[in-house]
């Protein structure tokens, strides 16, 4: 039918919603403002209601177990992170061509904070067969990189002033050195470093965390580039790529051992508190020791 749209929400790498609006038009009628529609009424999606959507697509409610497995694979999770999940929702309009007032109004709200592109479809056929040209509109890819990162820093911005996220905060002690209220990320990050600077290997540390915690690559990097360039071709040990926005890989943070270079995972649950504990019980020539953060400390 004319004019009839589709609509589907489908998940990233990083847990963001993403909701793609397909039209069958000439100019994208208003699609904008019924994607965004949709886009509010998903926003609030928690894991297990993702999980029981998917298991519908794949057959019933019986596949409820399959469907929440999958999620956890593609994103690459031990367990559901409700905190974690659905932080943003991203926008995808898909019209063979786009009105002028779909594009004023896309490129004011991505302006704004909002991550909403706009891919022109157009079918070419050549003898029996159909071609498809798919090009990104919206934002322009030359202006792109600079549009992620105004979208990162409001985000960030966001999260600071009380997002989803775990902001539960801990107060460490490294060989007698105050570093209070750290996030659990930093937390972990601090304890492996304060642990590879008293001669505890990576290695050592692995025999308690999992491997895929840890990427390492032979020789020196000193650069985020680098690292990206000689992990380019690693697999984590469930033969997925490594995600370099899930580890601390500024100059640093990066830290080198016996001929290899280290860059630790900053994505760490409440699940591996305990194994903390237990690796500060392994070494106690590490004086560390961290507990909670009393809520309203400053």
């Amino acid at each position: 039918m004319p004019g009839a749209a589709l609509i589907f929400v489908c998940l990233d790498k990083k847990a963001n919603l993403v909701v793609i609006e397909l039209k069958r038009t000439e100019d994208g009628g208003h699609m904008e403002l019924q994607a965004i529609r949709y886009a509010a009424m998903v926003s609030k999606l928690r894991f297990v209601q993702a999980a029981q959507a998917h298991s519908r697509y794949l057959g019933g409610e019986e596949k409820e177990e399959e469907a929440r497995a999958e999620i956890l694979r593609f994103l690459d999770w031990d367990e559901p992170d409700e905190k974690a999940f659905a932080q943003d929702v991203k926008i995808i309009l898909v019209s063979a061509e786009f009105s002028k007032e779909i594009t004023t109004s896309v490129l004011w709200l991505n302006e704004r904070g909002l991550d909403i592109r706009c891919v022109r479809l157009r079918p070419y056929t050549l003898g029996e067969r159909v071609l498809l040209d798919v090009q990104q509109v919206l934002p322009l890819p030359e202006a792109e990189e600079y549009q992620v990162q105004i979208r990162k820093k409001a985000a960030e911005e966001r999260l600071s002033e009380g997002g989803g996220a775990d902001w539960t905060r801990y107060d460490l002690r490294i060989n007698g050195e105050a570093f209070p209220r750290q996030y659990k990320r930093k937390l972990f990050f601090l304890v492996f470093r304060a642990f590879i600077q008293k001669g505890i290997t990576p290695e050592q540390i692995m025999e308690i965390f999992p491997q895929r915690k840890f990427l390492a690559v032979q020789g020196k990097c000193n650069k985020p580039e680098e690292l990206a360039q000689m992990a380019s071709t690693l697999r984590t040990p469930n033969g997925k790529t490594f995600n370099l926005a899930r580890f601390f890989v500024e100059p640093d943070e990066l830290m080198y051992v016996g001929g290899k270079t280290y860059a630790i995972s900053n994505q760490w649950s409440k699940k591996y508190l305990p194994d903390l504990e237990k690796l500060l019980a392994k070494y106690p020539q590490v004086a560390i020791s961290f507990t909670e953060a009393a809520e309203g400390d400053l």
